[in-house]
């Protein structure tokens, strides 16, 4: 069912498969993208600003939210870590006829296209192993190493989501994920 002229674009991968780089990306070749701010219960990490990056909720305020229907997709994912996608955000926006860009863990992104249906795409991100993966997640420098563990053994299960998506893409070399990404977009928005 279409619910407005909006079109939605969804960036699904394992923590550190590239979903950030490629959101920046996309936003820099098509200004008037409209990312996706999700909510979630985790911390900010320094520089980041509520709203902007995420709408960072209480516990009892993300219970609030979802008793109340407020979101499209919840989920729980790292430590307890709740991270959802507020309805009224997507829908406020693809009225406008927007195109809205998602970084979504890859439950998420599912949902998403379940709701919207041809009205979305999804994307998948796909490290070109768990070596890479790893690697990338300690350059972060971002997570312990118990999260780092946690984080690939999410990778695998996520793995098997991937026929369910409707273009993957290996980031293996950068530039040659970005071309096909780009094509894989282009080709959606015409």
């Amino acid at each position: 069912m279409t619910r407005s002229n909006g079109r939605i674009l969804i960036l699904a991968s394992p923590s550190g498969g590239g979903k950030s780089t490629m959101k920046a990306r996309l936003i820099e070749l098509y200004p008037d993208l409209h990312f996706s701010v999700s909510a979630t219960t985790r911390k900010p990490r320094p520089g980041e600003t509520h709203g902007k990056e995420y709408f960072f909720l209480s516990d009892a305020k993300f219970d609030d939210a979802i008793e109340q229907g407020d979101f499209l997709e919840w989920e729980t994912v790292y430590n307890g870590t709740r991270y959802g996608t507020l309805r009224s955000q997507v829908d406020h926006y693809l009225k406008k006829g927007y195109i809205i860009l998602f970084d979504v863990d890859v439950l998420g992104a599912l949902s998403i296209k379940e709701a919207y249906g041809e009205q979305a795409l999804a994307i998948y991100l796909k490290p070109p192993s768990p070596e890479i993966l790893r690697e990338r997640l300690q350059k972060r420098g971002t997570e312990s190493e118990d999260q780092i563990a946690e984080r690939l053994a999410r990778a695998d299960m996520e793995l098997s989501y991937i026929p369910k998506f409707d273009s993957v893409v290996v980031n293996n070399d950068l530039e040659r994920a970005w071309e096909e990404l780009k094509m894989v977009v282009e080709t959606f928005l015409k």
